[in-house]
């Protein structure tokens, strides 16, 4: 079945889904259902899609900004992790007890408090009763999470599939409608070309038709150079500069929603380029590492690496399965925000009035 008859097939479909949404959300506008607020400042980062907008990259960059002014936890809820409830990030901590992306950041950001709770409300609550002290709280993919009533509110788009020309699943990726746009303090289009031009960045913001309290922001990534993921056992290290001189054979390994812009990346740096994709989120299973053993072993250099997301590294650090004679040939592509036409210190500046203003009301 083709693109379009599929989405033919699908669409009563979304109707349905479209309107279970939109009743849940007029009963949480109505009061029906009850939106929690707190004394502590707290941003949240969504969309209104499922699929990969970005959401862990900036909310690092969010963290990496605030974290040194204000005394910041982080709170997700945790997919796909094997434990329910409330936990909080230590030392035993692993991407199975507290999900993929939380611990990603908890090894990145030391100072800053990880926890996970599917229930987000409870989940302050228990951050704030273990440290009254916070300043700031940080949420990712909490947009549709209306039992908390957040201060500030971050809306994700990705520029090749902006909400405006979406549809409800499962034709299309909206999780919920166009209209709940109206809810972000901020809009931020994500994964943009970095040489965007003015005249197609203003087009967007008319498509995107914010409100007059809102903000259309723009930005791309900008990898760095490739991390041994298990250092102890590396003996080579790659930047970017000596992967274009010496053109290694790369496996690029990723189990993320959408691997495409570290795809095209790569094949600007190195000649030979095999894929073995997952779903987002993937647990690696024994057969999964008996593949990639054998797409190793078939490319066609013995000069070669493995690279994969930072992501995927977070669930490979305690993986029994892996081969040990492929972990020294691995190595994570660290991504990093960066936003266009000057509009970095803006987007910060904006979230630091918000934390100072509410920080003084506490």
């Amino acid at each position: 079945m083709n693109r379009e008859l599929k989405h033919i097939a699908l669409y009563p479909f979304s109707l349905i889904y479209g309107w279970v949404a939109d009743i849940r959300n007029w009963m949480f506008d109505e009061k029906i259902f009850h939106s929690v607020g707190f004394d502590v400042p707290t941003i949240v980062l969504g969309n209104l899609a499922v699929g990969g907008t970005g959401k862990t990259p900036h909310a690092e960059f969010v963290l990496s900004h605030l974290q040194h002014e204000f005394k910041t936890a982080f709170l997700s809820r945790g997919y796909k992790r094997k434990t329910k409830g409330f936990v909080l990030a230590d030392k035993n901590a692993s991407a199975a007890t507290i999900g993929d992306e939380p611990y990603q950041i908890f090894r990145k950001f030391p100072n800053v408090k990880v926890a996970v709770d599917e229930k987000r409300v409870e989940g302050i609550k228990r951050l704030l009763k273990l440290f009254p002290d916070l300043q700031l709280i940080v949420l990712d993919d909490a947009f549709q999470h209306r039992y908390l009533l957040p201060g500030f509110s971050v809306l994700l788009t990705d520029y090749s599939n902006l909400y405006t020309s979406d549809f409800f699943l499962p034709a299309g990726s909206l999780r919920e409608s166009k209209e709940g746009s109206h809810r972000a303090n901020l809009i931020v289009v994500t994964k943009c070309p970095e040489n965007l031009k003015p005249i197609d960045k203003r087009i967007i913001e008319m498509e995107l038709h914010p409100l007059p309290y809102q903000q259309v922001f723009f930005s791309t990534f900008r990898y760095h150079d490739p991390v041994p993921v298990f250092p102890e056992l590396t003996t080579e290290n790659w930047s970017l500069s000596k992967l274009r001189e010496e053109s290694p054979a790369v496996l690029m390994v990723t189990g993320i929603a959408s691997p495409q812009s570290m795809k095209d990346f790569l094949k600007d740096y190195v000649s030979t380029l095999k894929e073995v994709s997952f779903p987002d989120h993937h647990k690696f299973s024994k057969n999964d590492f008996q593949l990639i053993r054998q797409e190793w072993d078939a490319l066609p250099s013995e000069n070669k690496i493995i690279i994969v997301t930072e992501k995927d590294a977070a669930r490979l650090y305690n993986e029994k399965y892996l081969p040990e004679t492929l972990k020294a040939k691995i190595f994570a592509l660290p991504i990093e925000v960066k936003f266009l036409f000057d509009q970095e210190s803006l987007f910060i500046q904006k979230l630091k009035d918000y934390v100072r203003e509410n920080s003084r009301n506490r």
